[in-house]
Formats: structure tokens, C-alpha cells, sequence
């Protein structure tokens, strides 16, 4: 049974109404975000041959840029819970716009790094934390829904920006591509004016800012003192450290098996098609009595079978093989994704859930920039990508045999706990009771004494 707190927010979530309004602006924020990173990709060939960059040097870009977006967590935290999402949004667009189209001039990797990277990271992080804090506003009870909809944004946008960005790269090069790309990023300010704040009275949320302005703590580290946080965290970092890498390097892998070019771009799609379906479905079926008690195991499942689909790719050679690899790679990477933030509101609870997912996004900054370079650099020594799927497969399948086991203990432990606390709970009413009772026996005694003295 799950250990979630209380969502004691003051107010009843509307669950449905302009809500859903919101889940597709949440939609189109997170698709940008999540899609963006993978959907370069198509890009790194042209810029590899163009710049000089070798396989590690040319994965830091998707690393940079993954890590920017979730290292700024608290400082999108704290800016939405001032200001909330809608401006935030709003100017998360106008940096990735700007991001894109300043990158498209660039003349070293160095300018790539810091124009993509840092600056459409920052871009991007704006969007997707303020997007996933104000669905908890709007949702309890369909809040899996929700977010499995508002989730299968980024395979939506990677169905589509995949075979995008190899048209526009045969049109235009990469450069005029990042250009147009741009532009279409400013579609998140129209996301943004979708969010319209919830009008309710909200308690102050720790670790950020309140409404009236008021500071309280940028990171609250009072999250690390919670058992089922720290698994929790642990296994998502394992998961984030080989959950890209396999998503940057599969066209390329596709071409070196004598995939063709665009086929190898569809493989993207391909897996997208899938993902955007399972994020949710998952969705729905996380939803159901049956799971939500137990969603940290389906968490755990769901990790289990994605790690696996990496560890059989290195054995598929042909395309029709790959498209079957793209499939299973969707619906493991959909239902993970589909799970991996309503886990952490189900351990958090809606209140503490802004402060909490802006930790976990900048602890996981270190495995999200190194897991695609250190993919990279496998490549770069053996000459053979699939070092690249087996060392993220294992780490991922690892990590899902961790939160299994380690939620198992947790949850015996904490029904122990509970026992024990009921037990002294009990024995501590058991001797307030005794208590009263020997009280009220020496009151009655003294009353009788005092009735035989009056009557001697």
C-alpha cells in the first residue's frame, strides 16, 4: 500500500473542467521539452562533419541540454510558485526561441553547448516544471490521467519533429533548421496562456516562495530525512542516466546497419507513435483500484522492461528488427514517463510536490549529463555501439530491481512502524486510563474517609 501524505490543499481540485484546457497546454510545453533534446539528434551528423566534433564531444549537446532543464527545477520552482506557470511558460518559450535561432549561427561546439544547451536548457526547464505543478493544482482524483496526457506530449512532438527535422535538414541545412525550429518553439507562449491560475486558497509550500512574496528555503533538504524519497531518487537516477543515450545514438546506429537515412529518422517516429498512445494508457490503468494502491511496483515494472528492450537491441541487425526494437523501446519508455512524476506526487503529496520535483530535477542533472557522453565515449573506443546499449540496459534494469526490493522493505518497515506506534499508542491511552482510574478510586477513598470522620 502506498505511504502518500495527506493532499491537504485547502481547496477541492477542480478534476476536470478548464482543467483539461491545461492539460493540453501542458501538452504542447512538455512535448517541446521532452522532444527537443531527441529530436536534434537528426541534426548531429551535419554538425559532427561540419564542426569537426568526434561522438562524445557531439552527445554533449542533448546532455547540456537535458541537464540545464532539470539542474533549473528549484529556481523554476520558486519562479512559478511566485509568479505562476503562465508567465513562466510564456518566457520559457522566448528563451528556447532565442536559444535556437542565435545557436544557428554558430561557428564552434563550444557555441552549440552554450546557446542549445544552457540557454534552451534553462528554456526548456521553465516549461516543464511549471507545467507539471500547476496539473497538481487542477487534478486529484484524475490527477494519473492527467499526467499520463499531459506526458505523452514529448512522444506526440517526437512523432512528428523527427521526420521535421530530417526534411528541413535536406532542405535547408542544419543552420536554416535550427532557424524554423525556433519558430515553432514560440508555440509554447500559446501553451503558457492556456494555464490560467487556480483561484483557491493554497497553503505555503516549503522550499520555495509563498504567493505574498515571502522567502522561505530555495531547496528544502528536509526531503532527504524520507526513506521512500531517497529510493525513490536513487532508482530515477539510475534510470536518467541511460534512459537518452539510446535515443541520440539509434539513428545513427540504424545507418551504421545499413538502415537508410530516412528510415532510420522513422525509427524515432516510430517509437514515438507507440509512446504517445502508452503515456496514456498508462495513464488509465495506473488510475484503477487495483494499481494506484501499488504504483511504486508498477514504476519498478515498467523500468524493468525498458532496461531489457536495450539489452536485446545489440542482437537486431535488420530494419524490420530495429522497427520492432523502436516499439518495445516506446512502450517501455512511455509507461516509465507515463509514472515517473505521478510516483513522486503519490510519495510527496500535491503540497510538497513543486518543492520536491525541483530536487529530484537538479540531483538528476548529473546523471542526465553524463549518461549520453559516457555512451558516446564507448563508441569512440570500441567502434561499436552496442557497449552503448548493454551499459544502459544494465544500469536501467539495475536500477529497477532496486526500487522493487527497497519499496518492498520500505513498506514492511513502515507497517512495523505503524504497528509499534499504535502499540504505544494504545499503552500510552491504557495508562492514562489507569491513571484516571487509581485517581478516581483515591478521591472516592478520601470521600469516604471524610463521611466516617463526620459521622464519629
Amino acid at each position: 500500500m502506498s505511504p502518500a501524505p495527506a493532499d491537504e490543499l485547502g481547496y477541492k481540485p477542480l478534476d476536470g473542467g478548464w482543467g483539461w484546457m491545461v492539460v493540453v497546454g501542458a501538452h504542447i510545453s512538455i512535448g517541446f521539452a521532452y522532444s527537443t533534446p531527441k529530436a536534434l539528434s537528426i541534426f548531429f551528423k551535419e554538425i559532427q562533419e561540419e564542426l569537426g566534433a568526434s561522438y562524445s564531444e557531439i552527445a554533449w549537446i542533448s546532455s547540456i541540454m537535458l541537464a540545464a532543464m532539470y539542474a533549473g527545477g528549484p529556481v523554476s520552482s520558486a519562479l512559478v510558485n511566485r509568479f505562476g506557470s503562465r508567465p513562466i511558460v510564456i518566457l520559457g518559450g522566448l528563451m528556447c526561441w532565442a536559444s535556437m535561432v542565435t545557436a544557428s549561427f554558430g561557428t564552434s561546439i563550444i557555441y552549440i553547448y552554450f546557446f542549445i544547451g544552457v540557454i534552451g536548457g534553462c528554456g526548456l526547464a521553465l516549461n516543464l516544471n511549471a507545467s507539471l505543478t500547476i496539473i497538481s493544482k487542477y487534478f486529484l482524483a484524475k490527477r494519473p490521467l492527467a499526467n499520463g496526457l499531459a506526458m505523452a506530449g514529448s512522444p506526440v512532438f517526437l512523432c512528428f519533429l523527427a521526420p521535421l527535422n530530417q526534411y528541413l535538414l535536406d532542405k535547408f541545412g542544419w543552420r536554416g533548421s535550427l532557424l524554423i525550429l525556433g519558430g515553432l518553439m514560440l508555440n509554447c507562449c500559446v501553451a503558457g496562456a492556456l494555464m490560467r491560475p487556480v483561484n483557491a486558497p493554497c497553503k505555503p509550500i516549503s522550499g520555495a516562495y509563498t504567493e505574498d512574496g515571502g522567502g522561505t528555503k530555495f531547496l528544502d533538504l528536509t526531503f532527504f530525512k524520507d526513506r521512500g524519497f531517497i529510493i525513490y531518487l536513487i532508482g530515477n537516477m539510475m534510470f536518467i542516466f541511460g534512459a537518452y543515450a539510446p535515443i541520440v545514438f539509434l539513428p545513427a546506429y540504424a545507418i551504421d546497419q545499413g538502415v537508410e537515412e530516412y528510415a532510420a529518422a522513422y525509427l524515432l517516429s516510430i517509437m514515438g507513435f507507440v509512446d504517445m498512445f502508452i503515456r496514456p494508457g498508462t495513464g488509465l490503468v495506473a488510475n484503477s483500484k487495483w494499481i494506484r494502491p501499488r504504483i511504486q511496483y508498477f514504476f519498478s515494472f515498467a523500468m524493468i522492461f525498458n532496461g531489457t528492450c536495450h539489452l536485446v537491441c545489440p542482437l537486431l541487425k535488420s530494419h524490420a528488427l530495429l522497427v520492432a526494437y523502436a516499439v518495445c523501446f516506446g512502450i517501455g519508455f512511455g509507461m516509465v514517463f507515463a509514472l515517473i512524476f505521478e510516483c513522486l506526487m503519490d510519495l510527496m503529496g500535491n503540497e510538497r510536490f513543486p518543492s520536491a520535483v525541483g530536487l529530484v530535477t537538479i540531483i538528476e542533472c548529473f546523471p542526465m549529463l553524463l549518461g549520453p557522453p559516457t555512451a558516446g565515449l564507448l563508441v569512440d573506443i570500441y567502434g561499436d555501439y552496442k557497449y552503448l546499449f548493454m551499459m544502459c540496459g544494465s544500469v536501467i534494469v539495475a536500477g529497477g530491481l532496486f526500487l522493487f526490493v527497497m519499496n518492498t522493505c520500505n513498506y514492511h518497515m513502515l507497517e512495523k512502524e505503524k504497528t509499534a506506534k499504535d502499540r504505544h499508542q494504545h499503552q500510552d491511552n491504557q495508562d492514562n486510563q489507569d491513571n484516571q482510574d487509581n485517581q478516581e478510586n483515591q478521591e472516592n477513598q478520601e470521600n469516604r474517609d471524610q463521611v466516617s470522620i463526620l459521622e464519629l
